[in-house]
């Protein structure tokens, strides 16, 4: 088994209910975009970047050590969010989407799946779970749940 395979199917045992799947893939969203709405306010060399793209680098440099096409993948819903980010160019938005993220996070484990956040366990979950919620959509990796 492959350590992205265990990562995936560790987090998806804490996210089995489609109330809580559908809070997270809501959540999950609103959390990235958020971050980096607020590291755009960051800037960095060589002009027109800022910290929010070398966030999307080390994440993308960490996702390609688990799989490529998950990374791949992943690199292309950044990219959007980042995109969305600029476009609308306002930190406050982005922070108020990071909490209304988190509140989505919360209701789908207090009121879908009852049990406490992934993340909890190990801290590794919070850079798993946007990866989780892109191979729900592309299927690159199977998972059983």
């Amino acid at each position: 088994m492959k350590k992205v395979d265990g990562l995936l199917a560790d987090y998806g045992s804490y996210h089995r209910t489609r109330g809580n799947l559908v809070c997270h893939a809501f959540g999950i969203t609103l959390i990235v975009y958020g971050l980096l709405a607020f590291l755009h306010e960051f800037p960095l060399p060589p002009p027109g970047w800022t910290a929010a793209e070398l966030l999307i680098a080390a994440s993308f440099c960490f996702y390609l050590t688990l799989d490529v096409p998950l990374a791949l993948s992943i690199l292309v819903a950044l990219s959007a969010l980042d995109l969305i980010a600029r476009a609308i160019g306002d930190w406050r938005i982005g922070i108020a989407a990071f909490v209304v993220g988190w509140v989505f996070q919360a209701i789908g484990h207090a009121r879908f799946e009852r049990n406490s956040p992934a993340f909890f366990k190990n801290v590794v979950h919070l850079m798993v779970g946007p990866l989780f919620l892109v191979n729900e959509v592309v299927r690159a990796r199977r998972l059983d749940h």
